[in-house]
């Protein structure tokens, strides 16, 4: 089996699609505690460090097979000040460390579609000259998790870096050919929990996708849906964004409801059988920042048999 280390696990998004992709997690590292706790609850095997990645020495790894995570996005988003490399939360170069300091077989990052913008080239470059110089051919790809059966429009940036000598093995993955489940069709059953009476006309009415969930930061309030422009999508959809609720609407409830955490962590991909530690907010916060599990699996599908193929050589 291929081995993984996986840095600003989160929730565990990408280790969940890594896991469903066939990788083993040697380790997890992850700074906030509501998030460790959530993968210690779910996978009591897995081996997570809980601390900051800038005092994470990655030597006692080296030869692990593949180096991934989802480093901070607020330096290159637009909901933020786009402030790259002068961000204090960019830890690119930490990445980039770790990569060195490991020297896997393949490497795998993911973030928002902001890093793809012209102002952020010459860092887009300077990380690629770097990762050349120790042996791997890098590439970055668009890809939008409708595409991957997840029910929302989630553009995420995802970097792969492949040894030479495997990098030919390696194709990005192609779209399903399926339409994702509309929200209202998602969620009906999550909706009529307490037998709500006007449930299947908002199914009705809630025919579309979801917008992109924002998770938002330490900086800011409470679980909303995101900003103004996500609030009126939302609205559109039947849902009202300005919060979160506990429980589905009562029977009688009239008016637009407002999602559960349960009812964001399905619409994020997660399986329901994943569970949130904390409160609330840090639920919401862990799901939103999360990376979709389906889509994850999907590159690192394609990651596993181009790792694959030099076992194969091995082998023969």
């Amino acid at each position: 089996m291929l081995s993984s280390l996986e840095m600003c696990a989160g929730a565990g998004g990408q280790g969940l699609g890594l896991e469903m992709a066939g990788f083993n997690h040697a380790v997890l590292v992850e700074l906030e505690a509501a998030a460790c706790a959530t993968l210690r609850l779910n996978r009591p095997a897995w081996n997570v460090v809980e601390g900051d990645l800038r005092h994470f020495n990655g030597r006692p790894y080296k030869g692990i097979d593949l180096v991934a995570g989802g480093v901070p996005c607020p330096p290159f988003s637009k909901a933020g000040k786009q402030l790259g490399e002068n961000d204090e939360r960019d830890l690119f170069p930490e990445a980039i460390r770790l990569v060195d300091e490991c020297r896997p077989q393949a490497v795998m990052l993911e973030n928002v579609r902001g890093l793809l913008d012209a102002v952020f080239d010459d860092y887009r470059n300077k990380v690629e000259k770097q990762l050349k110089k120790m042996g791997y051919v890098p590439g970055w790809k668009l890809l939008n998790a409708s595409d991957y059966g997840v029910s929302q429009l989630r553009p995420r940036v995802v970097f792969v870096g492949i040894r030479k000598e495997l990098a030919a093995g390696f194709s990005w993955p192609e779209a399903l050919k399926t339409e994702p489940l509309t929200v209202g069709d998602l969620l009906h059953d999550l909706m009529k929990v307490n037998d709500w009476r006007g449930v299947d006309r908002w199914r009705e009415g809630a025919n579309a996708i979801a917008p992109t969930l924002v998770g938002g930061s330490k900086k800011h309030g409470g679980p909303d849906l995101g900003p103004t422009r996500a609030k009126r999508a939302w609205a559109a959809l039947g849902v009202d964004g300005m919060g979160l609720w506990d429980e589905a609407p009562p029977r009688d409830f009239v008016g637009m409801p407002r999602l559960t955490p349960r009812m964001t962590a399905r619409i994020q991909g997660f399986p329901d059988a994943w569970q949130f530690s904390g409160r609330k907010t840090a639920v919401y916060r862990q799901i939103g920042n999360a990376f979709p599990p389906p889509v994850a699996a999907a590159v690192a599908r394609q990651i596993f048999a181009a790792l694959s193929t030099k076992r194969i050589f091995k082998a023969a």
